[in-house]
């Protein structure tokens, strides 16, 4: 051992460099910091300002339907290719990426399940594949859970979220607007309801079609609604659009939608809305004479009017 030498110390490396701010995220519409679990806790809005941020079809489903209830269906519809499109890279290509990003096969889950012990028709739109526009299938599938709700007599929640029509299917995506359209209206003859709720965003061929169709029309707070996005709309105008327009709570002061719930009461929302639209069915059979009646059935009517009804009968 020379007169010079000594024991080193041992010094642990670390490879990677711990990030005291791991886990961590910037709220987009705040910018106050969330932690991930926080913000997953809170069913993807922020604690900060109420953000809603996006959800994906399963997790709409996991937040609306009761556990081990939604069966998924028409899933037989696939995706293909008949124009044969390019623009910066084929549509093949498009729809694999999508596949791969989304671990969905398409834009549109549609099943049968339970809300709260309600036996439903469910769709939802699955923004994160490609913007969860609508295409053929998209339309297909829609239609095939209206026409399966037609069938059941199930009321129909559609949940959307979509930049619109699909431009690599051209008119081919633009007829699903008048096909779910079609259906929708057999549903309303039939007199089965169908609760429309929107989500951030909800544009284009969809907001043209089948979203704004609802007997009931729900928004989620701040959500982005209209057919073309405020950019392209003062473009087009050369006006500059008043604060919050296309956003749920302007519309709902002019009467597009009909009200904002927050996702915590989504759920029981809804529950509540299928308890004031179904299962009102009539017990019996009133004579013909007196089945209409200032909207009322002849058992709920005053005593002493149903006596006078009774006389002016036997006359």
């Amino acid at each position: 051992m020379g007169l010079f030498s000594r024991n080193k110390p041992k010094i642990k490396v670390q490879s990677t460099k711990k990030d005291g701010y791991s886990g961590w995220v910037k709220c987009t519409h705040c910018n106050e910091m969330v932690h991930a679990n926080e913000l997953q806790q809170n069913l993807h809005c922020c604690p900060k300002c109420n953000y809603h941020y996006r959800l994906s079809a399963t997790q709409r489903i996991q937040l609306l339907a009761d556990a081990e209830t939604f069966k998924e269906m028409f899933t037989e519809y696939k995706p293909v290719d008949p124009l044969q499109f390019v623009d910066t890279e084929s549509y093949v290509n498009r729809l694999e990426n999508a596949r791969k990003n989304s671990n969905r096969d398409e834009g549109a889950m549609v099943g049968h399940c339970q809300i709260t012990g309600k036996q439903v028709a469910l769709a939802v739109l699955d923004f994160s594949f490609m913007a969860g526009s609508m295409g053929s299938v998209v339309g297909e599938r829609l239609t095939s859970i209206i026409e399966y709700a037609i069938a059941k007599k199930l009321p129909l929640i559609i949940v959307s979220a979509s930049g619109g029509a699909r431009m690599q299917e051209s008119a081919l995506s633009l007829m699903q607007m008048a096909k779910t359209s079609a259906a929708l209206a057999k549903l309303h003859e039939r007199g089965i309801p169908y609760i429309s709720v929107m989500t951030n965003p909800t544009t284009g061929g969809v907001t043209a079609s089948f979203a704004s169709l609802g007997d009931v029309i729900i928004a989620e707070p701040d959500a982005l609604i209209g057919f073309a996005g405020p950019r392209v709309v003062e473009q087009t105008i050369r006006q500059k659009l008043p604060p919050g327009a296309q956003r749920s709570e302007f519309l709902l002061e002019r009467g597009m939608i009909d009200c904002i719930v927050n996702r915590h009461q989504l759920k029981e929302k809804l529950f509540q809305l299928l308890e004031l639209l179904t299962g009102n069915e009539r017990e019996y059979q009133e004579p013909s004479s007196y089945r209409v009646l200032y909207g009322q059935s002849l058992g709920k009517l005053p005593q002493k009017l149903q006596e006078l009804l009774a006389l002016a009968e036997t006359k």
